[in-house]
């Protein structure tokens, strides 16, 4: 069957019993007898019209629209497989499998819900060449029998999903085995877990995990902790069911939710255990005495509220060997022996790049709201436009069990879109569990609240202040904004100890290793709610702020020193809770607002948060009209919010505007370094509205300044904008000096940001003068730095520089790799500049690689972007490039017309370097023309012709001579365009009239030469 049925279905698992253990013992025997296995079902499973969704191993899962031919197919597989001639070491393939009917949910070919589930709990029943089925299989086929097959009722077993009980029958056929083991079900053990009203989603890892622990030996108290809402209990059944086979005694669980008082303990243990008082022998120890010979597995669940008789458990230990006991609790018990397992919540996507629709159910957090969806609303179903919206679900609600189930439950009424626009208020939605639950389960706040109910004075008040933070804490601000006066009653590490222990609070690891800790966002919420009904939030508030601005500050200096990756890693960590200091003092500190915004530009700038960067500062700068003077903190802001603006190309007056007040608050204030910042971002903008000349001016006062401060760090950034300079008007000794003399200054400090700038620039040096060894290694060193900095704008710009000499070397395929990375993350960042220019090597590669449509799109998009940009350099590349890409297709009146307006794109910019090459190009693009025309012509004599050939020497002539002026050569690639070029044109010509046109384009000035070729 090549595509899966729908509706309702039949499912058949198979897998292989041992294959373990035979896997290690016998690798390449297991390898050949696997593929004769795999042969045998595929073939039986697809010649009764079966439908093979997925194989795990050696496990098959298939469904069929008949239950008939699901039966006939593990038939005819289980008959070939006892039949076959197996290698003796290895012995019998023995196939275990199970057919169970139902209405499954389905996507992308996969298939969902309880009736999986449901088929993979009754596969684990069985044993090696048994083949069960459940009761809505065995309805379907049993009038309908194959001839000598006959169905044995096994009668009603609990199986270990923990589900409703299911009628299992075992398929008996004349020429297979019959006789088998008890089946693996609940009933082979005692035990008293409870049946679920649903199985468990997900957590297979964890299940996994966790028995792996308590089979060890040295393992004998094992404590599932968690905060409330994390299932610990669904998953500590789970365990429990898989494993009671594995205890003499079975396993027994104890519901110590309801016991609030801890004398009452030993006697629910006892009562659960039907263990009686006996004359006058304390109770506990009758319970000892009774456990001393057991072989148990005892779950003890929701121990929280009874931590202080933990003892008590070790004592039972102490006295029962064999047994094991497996704890569910919000705390550790403390005692020897005890090993932790924190259950996390359920795996979420990545709300930044959501998976495709059909891998969306991957994740468990999602499963689980999609099935108890569906249980409540049975026509929902997850598409492309609800998707989103279930997936932020999920991840506002933090992956929780119980908040998902609590938020599935909604889907009656409430739209994924409509639910999600309600979650702002998580603790008030989520309500109305199932009646039979308890009372604290049934809402996201009960479960949360009886933790804090459970908590010292001291440590609610510590837990409250933790509110005010977002995003994380580290222990000293927990120190300096919770404790600032001393009345937290409770020392602050014990505290935030204990709330760690309660599952409150999760310790991470933070940047260089210190501990960080975070709040689940729906126990934050609680918490703010607490906050919010003391006295103490302004206060609390107020310090939080100061804290972390003063935190930016002493950082500031740091991000231009030898460990700015350090400072800005602790920057990002801490990026949240500097996004609410900024927030709060808009409103109610403007002027520590407007600090504070100033101080952070340099991140902002140095780890790409250009567009909230410039949001943020123009807040500020638009409240700081309240506030007298403070020249100083005006200068830096409107600094950054040029600089930010600058990197995103925005409106270059805008950039224009706000540098040059920059330049003046920050003579006002007496800041020749925000001084200097300014005239450099100031001479950016003039180059891209006025040309080189304007840019010069800018830079060479910035220079003056540093130099006259004796600000080495500033005298660096001007010497490298002022390399710059001189590299664009082709000076290009002196630009590499400039570039090496701020390299070594930038070195002084170990500014790695600005290092990586100049070396790069070095190799552009190397570049256009013809060096690609040099320029790719100082590419290379540019890139590894960037990556380091975690500065996505250099990796951009680094990467399309190595991939420009992947070009140049002549592999194609490595550079279009490296120029589409470098254009995704352009677009991420929303750096035109960049982007305009990633876009037009990467049109440049395709057109080299015969991909001509996909060249004349990014050529296309490069041109926009730049004109978008003002950057009339790369658009003026650009056009040229279309036009090189309409003479590859034969279009050479186009070609001339799209060379001409590059060249008048570049013309009044005194580029030297890009106006030559526009200009060489120009006449490449003639003698194309007039190649045309004399093949058309057929004699090799066209008027015309030769007319257009004497024009393109000339120009060609004058830009050679100019670039041979300035030491620079053409593109590497470029190279074959302009031999074939001049070949042509001798030809035509003849070697003294080409000798001729290229004495005469020779003497021509730049500007005669651009007025020519323009005609």
């Amino acid at each position: 069957m090549s595509q899966p049925p729908t509706g309702t279905v039949t499912f058949l698992f198979t897998d292989i019993e041992g294959s373990t253990k035979r896997w290690e013992q016998y690798p390449q025997q297991m390898k050949a007898a696997l593929q004769r296995h795999d042969s045998i079902l595929s073939a039986a499973i697809q010649t009764s019209g079966g439908y093979i969704f997925k194989t795990v191993g050696d496990a098959f899962c298939a469904t069929f629209s008949s239950p008939h031919d699901a039966l006939q197919a593990i038939l005819s597989s289980q008959k070939t497989l006892h039949q076959e001639n197996w290698p003796g070491e290895i012995g019998a393939v023995a196939v275990r499998a199970a057919l169970h009917t139902g209405t499954p949910d389905q996507w992308n070919g996969d298939y969902f819900g309880p009736p999986v589930n449901r088929v993979a709990r009754l596969l684990s029943a069985g044993h090696g060449g048994q083949t069960l089925l459940s009761l809505a299989t065995q309805e379907l086929v049993r009038d309908h029998l194959p001839i000598g097959v006959e169905l044995l009722d096994m009668g009603e077993r609990r199986l270990k999903d923990l589900f409703r009980p299911e009628h299992i029958f075992q398929v008996q056929a004349a020429d297979l085995p019959s006789q088998f083991p008890p089946l693996n079900t609940l009933d082979a053990r005692p035990n008293n877990l409870p049946v679920q009203p649903t199985p468990l989603i997900g957590r297979e890892k964890e299940v996994r995990e966790i028995a792996a622990t308590l089979r060890r030996s040295d393992v004998r108290l094992l404590t599932l902790t968690g905060p409330g809402g994390t299932g610990k209990t669904r998953l500590g059944l789970q365990v429990a069911a898989d494993m009671v086979d594995e205890f003499s005694d079975g396993a027994m669980f104890v519901n110590l939710a309801p016991i609030m008082d801890p004398a009452l303990v030993v006697s629910t243990v006892a009562q659960t255990l039907g263990v009686k008082e006996a004359g006058g022998t304390p109770l506990v120890d009758s319970l000892k005495s009774y456990l001393k010979e057991k072989g148990l597995l005892l779950l003890l669940d929701n121990f929280e509220q009874v931590i202080s008789v933990a003892a008590q458990v070790a004592d039972l230990l102490s006295a029962a060997p064999r047994l094991k006991v497996l704890v569910t609790s919000r705390e550790l018990l403390q005692v020897r022996g005890e090993r932790n397992f924190p259950v996390s919540p359920l795996d979420l996507p990545d709300r930044r790049h959501l998976p495709p629709l059909e891998r969306l159910t991957q994740y468990d957090a999602v499963r689980l709201f999609i099935e108890r969806a569906v249980a409540v609303k049975p026509d929902f179903a997850v598409t492309n436009d609800n998707a989103p919206a279930v997936a932020e679900i999920c991840i506002r609600l933090d992956g929780l069990p119980l908040a998902i189930e609590l938020a599935a439950a909604r889907i009656r009424l409430l739209p994924p879109q409509a639910m999600l626009s309600r979650l702002q208020n998580r603790l008030n939605l989520l309500t109305g569990g199932a009646k039979d639950l308890s009372t604290r389960q049934q809402t996201l706040r009960g479960a949360i609240e009886w933790s804090y109910d459970l908590l010292t004075d001291g440590e609610k008040r510590l837990f409250r202040r933790l509110a005010v933070f977002v995003g994380g804490r580290s222990l000293e601000a927990v120190e300096a904004i919770c404790n600032a006066d001393g009345d937290l009653g409770i020392d602050v590490l014990d505290g935030v100890s204990s709330l760690v222990d309660k599952s409150l609070l999760r310790q991470d690891e933070g940047v260089g290793g210190e501990p960080r800790f975070v709040m689940l966002e729906t126990i934050h919420e609680y918490a703010r709610e607490k906050l919010e009904q003391s006295e103490e939030e302004a206060e609390l508030k107020s310090r939080h702020a100061a804290y972390f601005s003063n935190l930016a500050e002493r950082i500031e200096p740091e991000l231009i020193g030898p460990e700015q990756v350090q400072w800005l890693d602790t920057l990002e960590e801490e990026h949240d809770n500097l996004r609410a200091a900024l927030r709060w003092s808009l409103d109610t500190r403007p002027r520590l607002a407007l600090g504070l915004a100033g101080t952070l530009g340099q991140f902002w700038w140095r780890r790409n948060y250009y567009s909230e960067g410039r949001q943020w500062l123009a807040e500020a700068l638009a409240r700081s009209a309240e506030i007298e003077g403070e020249h100083a903190l005006r200068a830096k802001a409107l600094l950054w919010s040029a600089t930010l603006a600058n990197r995103q190309s925005e409106d270059v007056t805008v950039v224009h505007r706000a540098a040059e007040e920059s330049v003046l608050e920050a003579e006002r204030a007496g800041d020749v370094r925000v001084k200097c910042d300014a005239l450099i971002t100031l001479s950016l903008a003039a180059y891209r509205l006025n040309g080189p000349a304007a840019n010069r001016q800018y830079v060479e006062l910035a220079l003056e300044a540093a130099r006259a401060a004796g600000d080495r760090w500033s005298e660096a950034r001007a010497m490298y904008q002022l390399g710059n300079v001189s590299l664009t008007a082709g000076e290009y000794a002196s630009a590499r000096d400039l570039f090496e003399r701020s390299l070594a200054i930038f070195r002084e400090h170990g500014d790695l940001s600005n290092i990586a700038l100049a070396i790069n620039n070095i190799g552009l040096v190397a570049d256009y003068q013809g060096d690609i060894a040099s320029a790719t290694a100082a590419y290379e060193e540019a890139l590894r730095i960037s990556r380091l900095l975690k500065d996505r704008w250099g990796i951009a710009m680094y990467l399309g520089n190595v991939g420009t000499m992947q070009r140049a070397m002549g592999d194609y395929p490595a550079a279009r790799s490296m120029l589409e990375e470098a254009e995704t993350i352009g677009r991420d960042l929303g750096d035109l500049s960049g982007l305009c220019i990633d876009l037009f090597n990467l049109g440049f590669v395709l057109l080299l690689m015969g991909d001509y449509p996909g060249a004349r799109a990014a050529l296309r998009e490069s041109s926009d972007t730049a004109f978008r940009a003002n950057y009339r350099e790369v658009a003026a590349e650009s056009t040229q490039w279309l036009g090189r890409l309409a003479i590859q297709e034969g279009d050479h009146m186009e070609a001339i017309r799209l060379h001409r307006e590059g060249l008048r794109l570049i013309a009044d910019t005194q580029n030297k370097v890009v106006t030559a090459q526009c200009l060489a190009r120009c006449g490449w693009a003639e003698v194309a023309h007039a190649h045309a025309l004399t093949k058309q012509a057929g004699d090799g004599g066209s008027t015309t012709a030769f007319s257009l050939v004497q024009r393109g020497v000339r120009l060609h002539a004058c830009a050679q001579e100019a670039l041979n002026s300035i030491g620079v050569t053409i593109y590497h690639e470029e190279k074959s365009f302009e031999q074939e070029s001049i070949q042509t044109a001798r030809v035509i010509l003849g070697e003294s009239g080409f000798d001729a046109a290229y004495a005469e384009g020779a003497t021509m000035s730049m500007e005669e030469a651009i007025e020519y070729a323009l005609k």
